[in-house]
């Protein structure tokens, strides 16, 4: 405000100071000393009843409020008119009139006080209400934050709305998953209630029928009364009672003395069920071992009085069909809280633990009604008792019906899986052509099948068991690769250059490697044969008698894809340079004459496909046209693409065909029209070798016979040639058989601490060398060549195939056994699909057990954290859980990547197990005892933790099995050698 606001207030400061300055002379206490003025004059306060009318509206002197220098009027320039006003008044005449003024003066100044307040209001209240317009007015500088939080509005908005949509699903689901649960259970109740329905009129019916026996009881007894007597004679005190009371009896009527002989009949019957069952000792079950204990509650009589007793107390009803086997759950009580350990496979489930606590609680309340029973009772149980114990005695059953349930699953599908493995053994020698192994296990796979049926049919039904191992022996066979008959594999238009009639294996041996020069398949040192050796090397004579050997189905494969690829790249890049440079004739002649030769040597000269292929493909022409320029290379493709549908094996009509329908494609634009003819090239090149691979695989098919039988001596043959020129030597297998034989003769002494060694227990050879190929295989770390026995060498790459799986086997059955407990699942429920998940990741990707391992980038995941997230997806797992699960199989990936021996406890138990049963089935002898070792293996390995690798153990032991067969028909001499040195 402008100067009239500081007059204001300099006039306010000087109001205040002289009304500071001056006294108030006026009071309305009587009790206060009176005030005086300058001239010693004493002002006398009102009468009473005047100062209660005068200040009527006014409060008490000393209630009043503080003067304000800002608000009282009392500090105002009116008020000290007044006050002096007030005092002159006293003081003259004409008092009336100056106290008038002096309240017309001071009224003036709080009306003036009052509007310059309201002005001041006024004007403030302008000011605001211009800042305010103008800062409205302004434009707003905020607009880029105001639209964000506007999409961040309506983005909360549609979160909210779907979160709404998702939490209305999951109410939906979960009401609807109640509603069925709920029906479930007044289904499950409707139906318990009827069957108590029936139970009760069943006994109601059998009770009017004893109501109706009892009068024709009566009269039997009565006539039959003498022979009563003397078997009441024989049952103990009470019945002695009643003899002894005989005169008394005689006084009474007929009626009354049969009443008397049939309740003590009845009291004795009952007294001896009590004792009998005492006398059984099963009170102290723990004190009896799992063996005994397991053939006393199996005994007829003991079932039968332990029967008793149950009707005896009234928990099971006379004349039931099923009280064998009620009896024998009930027996089952003793053997779980006695040996809960050989009873329960994992005791420390939530299942079992629900089944003992529940056991214990029967058995402890049977024992507290059983010393309840007395003569005064009729020995049997109050209402009260016999309603707890009936209870409990249901609930018992009923958890011991869902255990059993669950566990005869887990036997069912353990033999399902036996099953299947005697089939998958049957499927592989059942085609053999001698006819000794097919015969020596078809007797055995057969009884066991018929075995295993039985025991499935009996736990799942006929009907469901039929169902349950159909579908899983097709399961299995769809699994093994599919075997393609000769008419499918055998290429058109060209007839076999072996002869049937040779059937030598030399002979063989020598025609096979001619087809194979022909084909290509052998190295050639030809300036134009770059290409031909590129793609598919044949394997030595010795090589692939052994596999076929080993694997009567044995293909040669492409083994160097990935450097076959880097080669595609640079030979693509050599010929695109030398057509750039103006030589690509010669890459032109070579491929032509690749073709040629390959594809005329599966042909028979005089066939009509022969001429044609060899005067459409001339060298001579090719070279004159490539030279000048003029070589065609689309009538070329044409010209293939026509041949080779002709040539290929039915199986490749669908590749032949893509490729042909690529090579008549029109050539592109003239940037890229060489890219685009290299390319077809050797799409070409590749097809034909491909053609070819399929030729010789055909012929290794119908020689495979001869082969297979003259391959022991043929490897004989070989290895002693080796062993006379010096190339090889027995050092190693020497160093291999001795370890192996050491370490057996120490366990033997270790079993044997007397030192008693007999003739018996020195072990075979044959058990020698099953423990050296276990040994070799089931170990860690890399096996070098220079660790491989000169016998196996041609198995090198198969065993360090076999080690690897060992090791992947451990670790994935380690994971889900620590899985398994963290959740307090059962060991043998099989999780199948987690399972196959982490065997085929595990085949595919190296035990990494962090993202920053070497060849993974900064945010790739690991393969530990893949395998965890393959059991958090399948399974509901709490937090905790989850982080023990991830650091558990981060420690497993971490010791198998490192390569040396497990240091963890699970790892070693698990590996150690897996040995063991690898050479328990090795060391089967007999056809029928490996039938037996395979039948049982799902068993064994489900009880060590492996059951849903069953499949993966089968197929390595049938492995070792092929190669511990082979080996020991080709090398048996060198072995026996070995041996008899002293080794």
């Amino acid at each position: 405000m402008g100067a009239p606001d500081s007059d204001q207030r300099r006039e306010h400061a000087t109001n205040q100071a002289t009304t500071t300055a001056m006294t108030d002379t006026t009071s309305y206490d009587s009790d206060m000393p009176h005030p005086q003025d300058d001239d010693g004059f004493t002002t006398p306060p009102p009468p009473p009843h005047i100062a209660a009318r005068f200040y009527r509206n006014r409060p008490p002197y000393n209630m009043r409020r503080k003067s304000s220098a800002t608000s009282s009027r009392r500090n105002s320039l009116s008020s000290a008119h007044s006050r002096a006003s007030s005092i002159s008044r006293r003081h003259s005449t004409a008092g009336t009139q100056s106290y008038a003024i002096a309240q017309h003066l001071r009224r003036a100044s709080i009306i003036e006080s009052r509007k310059a307040r309201l002005a001041d209001r006024a004007v403030h209240a302008e000011q605001v209400r211009l800042r305010a317009a103008l800062a409205k007015a302004q434009p707003r500088g905020n607009n880029a934050s105001e639209e964000r939080a506007l999409a961040a509005s309506i983005a909360k908005e549609k979160y909210l709305a779907k979160v709404a949509a998702t939490c209305a699903e999951e109410v939906a689901r979960a009401k609807r998953i109640a509603e069925e649960v709920k029906e479930r259970k007044l289904a499950e109740e409707a139906r318990q209630r009827s069957e108590m329905e029936e139970r009760h009129a069943e006994a109601e019916k059998r009770r009017q029928e004893f109501q109706r026996n009892l009068q024709a009881r009566r009269v039997r007894r009565a006539d039959s009364c003498e022979k009563k007597l003397a078997v009441v004679e024989e049952l103990g005190d009470v019945v002695e009672e009643a003899i002894e009371g005989e005169e008394e009896a005689a006084a009474l009527s007929n009626d009354a003395a049969a009443l008397r002989i049939q309740r003590a009949w009845r009291l004795a019957r009952q007294r001896a069920v009590i004792l009998a069952f005492e006398r059984i000792g099963l009170a102290q079950a723990g004190l009896i071992s799992f063996e005994d204990l397991t053939a006393l509650i199996a005994k007829t009589e003991i079932i039968d009085t332990t029967t008793a007793y149950l009707m005896q107390l009234g928990l099971q009803d006379r004349g039931d069909d099923n009280a064998a086997l009620n009896t024998r759950t009930f027996l089952s009580a003793y053997m779980m809280t006695a040996h809960p350990a050989f009873v329960l496979m994992n005791k420390n489930g939530a299942q079992e633990q629900d089944l003992l606590a529940k056991a214990a609680e029967l058995l402890s309340l049977v024992e507290t009604t059983s010393a309840r029973l007395a003569a005064w009772n009729d020995y049997a149980p109050s209402e009260t008792q016999l309603e707890t114990l009936s209870q409990s005695y249901s609930s018992y059953t009923s958890a011991f019906a869902a255990w059993r349930l669950q566990d005869s699953s887990v036997l069912i599908e353990g033999m399902i899986a036996s099953f299947v493995e005697l089939d998958a053994i049957w499927q592989t020698v059942k085609d053999d052509d001698r006819g000794e192994v097919a015969s020596d296990f078809r007797e055995g796979i057969r009884d066991n099948q018929v075995m295993l049926l039985s025991r499935i049919r009996k736990l799942a039904g006929a009907d469901r068991a039929d169902t349950l191992i159909k579908k899983a022996i097709k399961e299995s066979r769809r699994r093994r690769p599919k075997k393609r008959n000769a008419a499918e594999v055998r290429p058109r238009n060209v007839e076999l250059l072996l002869t049937q009639e040779d059937t030598s294996i030399t002979g063989t041996i020598v025609q096979l490697d001619e087809v194979a020069q022909a084909v290509g398949l052998v190295e050639s040192r030809s300036a134009t044969d770059v290409t031909r050796r590129l793609f598919t090397p044949m394997p030595s004579n010795r090589v692939l008698t052994h596999e076929l050997a080993i694997d009567k189905d044995y293909k040669l494969t492409d083994a160097s894809a990935a450097l076959r690829e880097e080669m595609y790249r640079s030979i693509c890049a050599a010929m695109r340079e030398g057509f750039e440079a103006g030589e690509g004739f010669l890459w032109t002649i070579s491929a032509a004459e690749n073709v040629r030769e390959k594809l005329l040597r599966m042909l028979k000269p005089g066939q009509s496909m022969y001429t044609i292929i060899s005067e459409s493909l001339d060298l001579e022409n090719v070279a004159r046209q490539s030279r000048a320029g003029v070589f065609s290379y689309e009538g070329f493709f044409r010209f293939m693409a026509n041949v080779l549908p002709k040539l290929c094996a039915p199986f490749r009509d669908q590749e032949i065909a893509t490729l042909a329908t690529e090579l008549q494609e029109a050539p592109a634009a003239d940037g890229q029209a060489l890219d685009t003819m290299i390319d077809k090239l050797f799409k070409l090149l590749r097809a034909v070798d491909t053609l070819s691979l399929d030729y010789t695989n055909f012929m290794i098919m119908n020689v495979a016979p001869t082969l297979i039988r003259e391959a022991a001596g043929y490897e004989q043959r070989s290895f002693a040639a080796d062993l006379e020129t010096g190339t090889i030597t027995l050092e190693k297998t020497k160093r291999w058989w001795r370890s192996s034989y050491e370490a057996m003769t120490a366990e033997a002494d270790r079993r044997d601490p007397d030192g008693v060694r007999l003739a018996a227990d020195s072990p075979r050879p044959e058990t020698i060398y099953a423990r050296a190929l276990v040994d070799l295989v089931l170990d860690q770390g890399q096996l070098e060549i220079k660790n491989v026995p000169e016998t196996l060498s041609l198995d090198h790459a198969r065993l360090v195939d076999l080690r690897a799986q060992g090791i992947r086997i451990t670790i994935i059955g380690a994971v889900l056994l620590t899985a398994k407990n963290l959740l307090k699942r059962d060991v043998r429920a099989q999780w199948k699909s987690q399972a196959a998940r982490l065997w085929l990741l595990l085949s595919a990707e190296p035990y990494t057990s962090s993202s920053s391992a070497e060849g993974e980038g900064e945010g790739a995941i690991s393969t530990a954290q893949k395998a965890f997230s393959i059991l958090e997806t399948a399974n509901n797992m709490p937090a905790s859980s989850k982080q023990h699960l991830q650091s558990t199989i981060l420690r497993y990936f971490s010791q198998a990547q490192s390569g040396l021996r497990f240091s963890d406890p699970v790892l070693k138990v698990l590996f150690q197990r897996l040995r063991t049963h690898a050479l328990n089935r090795l060391n089967a002898s007999t056809s029928s005892e490996r039938v037996r070792a395979a039948s049982s293996a799902s068993e064994t390995l489900a009880g060590f933790g492996l059951g849903e690798l069953t499949g993966q153990v089968g197929g390595m032991v049938e492995v070792l099995e092929r190669v511990r067969k082979v080996d020991w028909e080709g090398h048996g001499g060198w072995y026996a050698r070995v041996t008899g040195e002293g080794v």
